[in-house]
């Protein structure tokens, strides 16, 4: 365990918080790693194209809790070690690579939250670990709908040279993460550079590609399987839960009904946010969390 990555200075005072770095099969793994080692853990997991910086609100919301709040950088993202090929990106190796953080943290009985790619990561090291709680928003984490209609962004990163072009040469999705939130100004100039920071050039840039790949479209599709798992999880998960729903969300608004079907025991918050959420409406993500961690 050592010291992550120094970030720059206009960095540092928007992500005040200790981040730490291990190496893990080879690769180096990074995580802001806030609060007492011995309070319980809190897994937050971020989604595409995003990393730690995306829940920074949250843990402020959060600092003055007794709670130990771990936000990885998924690997091709943030200050972890970047995989130059999209095909890297499976499921099933995110999931093990988150789980053998909280393995290597002695961190048990968490909360898992997340929210798009992070929500079906977190309930996969959830179901392998055993999570003690579940805060969920805009993600999926069900099995998936059958039959399968993946969206224009997914088809599209399957086209042939022109989506690595796209992906890779204009750090595609991040220009326009602004356009999935209900206030565009949430992400705006020093957000999006925040975003960018990362990814300092089109070789390092495989993470967005590789998880708008992830999404599965068909039975023979490699995350189909883990997410009939995950989702069988999700069903049967007895503990505590709530669920953040951003109604503004053009991607992943409409899963609301799914989702509180699937966790009829979770407290539902319903706001007017988008995709990424943690930036307009942060209190009702640690509100959630405090909830959820109260019930334990």
């Amino acid at each position: 365990m050592r010291p992550a990555p120094a970030l720059p200075r206009w960095l540092r005072a928007e992500l005040p918080y200790a981040r730490r770095a291990i190496e893990l099969d080879g690769q180096t793994v990074t995580f802001v790693d806030h609060g007492p080692e011995d309070a319980r853990p809190v897994l937050l997991v971020h989604g595409n194209p995003t990393w730690s910086y995306l829940w920074r609100k949250v843990i402020g919301e959060l600092a003055g809790h007794r709670l130990r709040l771990i936000a990885p950088d998924l690997l091709g993202f943030g200050t972890s070690d970047k995989p130059r090929r999209a095909s890297a990106h499976q499921l099933e190796m995110h999931i093990s690579t988150v789980a053998r953080l909280m393995e290597a943290l002695g961190a048990e009985d968490f909360v898992a939250v997340g929210q798009d790619w992070g929500g079906p990561i977190a309930c996969g090291v959830g179901e392998r670990l055993g999570a003690a709680g579940l805060v969920l928003g805009n993600t999926a984490v069900l099995k998936p709908a059958r039959p399968f209609r993946p969206k224009g962004f997914h088809r599209f990163s399957h086209m042939p040279l022109v989506s690595d072009a796209v992906f890779r040469g204009t750090l595609f999705p991040v220009p326009v993460m602004d356009r999935v939130q209900g206030d565009r100004a949430s992400i705006g100039l020093k957000e999006k550079l925040a975003y960018a920071w990362p990814f300092l050039g089109p070789l390092d840039r495989a993470g967005a590609l590789g998880l708008a790949r992830m999404v599965p479209n068909g039975e023979g599709h490699p995350s189909t399987p883990t997410m009939d798992r995950i989702g069988a999880w999700v069903e049967s998960f007895e503990g505590p839960a709530a669920l953040v729903w951003a109604r503004r969300d053009p991607i992943l608004g409409r899963g609301l009904r799914r989702h509180h079907e699937a966790l009829p025991q979770a407290t539902v918050r319903e706001c007017d946010a988008g995709h990424f959420s943690q930036e307009e409406v942060p209190e009702l993500w640690a509100a959630a969390i405090e909830e959820v961690v109260s019930g334990l």
